[in-house]
């Protein structure tokens, strides 16, 4: 049995996996920049789940679900449905490639994203190796 996604235990997890990751460490070593996931309403959910994660030369200080963006202001937001979430977790979607074509919608800058591709390739995978549950 998994974790639920979104939730602070999921990115807890995840935080754990980041730095225990010399893949994500090596590849990270020049990213400085904090995050906001957000997860948008599904069916039945009243607000979004937003989990933070403080990235800072390849390895993660901090990681929280947060009750709202006033709770910390990073320096980029990536939002998405759940069910857009779930395919790149399952690696059935590309994170850059869902910038690119707006299944994930970006705030922060893309440039300095696209200059650490090989980075988020690597959260992608310390994120595949939280034992994970999706709602229904």
């Amino acid at each position: 049995m998994g974790l639920l996604f979104p939730s602070d235990a999921w990115v807890k997890t995840l935080m754990v996996e980041i730095n225990q990751s010399a893949a994500y460490a090596a590849a990270a070593k020049n990213w400085e920049g904090d995050f906001v996931f957000v997860v948008e309403p599904a069916d039945g959910q009243a607000k979004p789940v937003l989990l933070y994660m403080d990235l800072w030369h390849g390895a993660c200080r901090e990681a929280a679900e947060i009750p709202d963006e006033s709770a910390k202001k990073a320096g980029y937001r990536l939002a998405a449905p759940l069910a857009t979430w779930k395919k790149v977790l399952l690696k059935q979607l590309d994170p850059m490639q869902g910038m690119l074509s707006g299944q994930l919608k970006l705030k922060g800058s893309l440039p300095m994203l696209l200059k650490n591709v090989r980075a988020a390739k690597e959260l992608v995978a310390c994120c595949t190796l939280v034992p994970t549950d999706f709602p229904n």
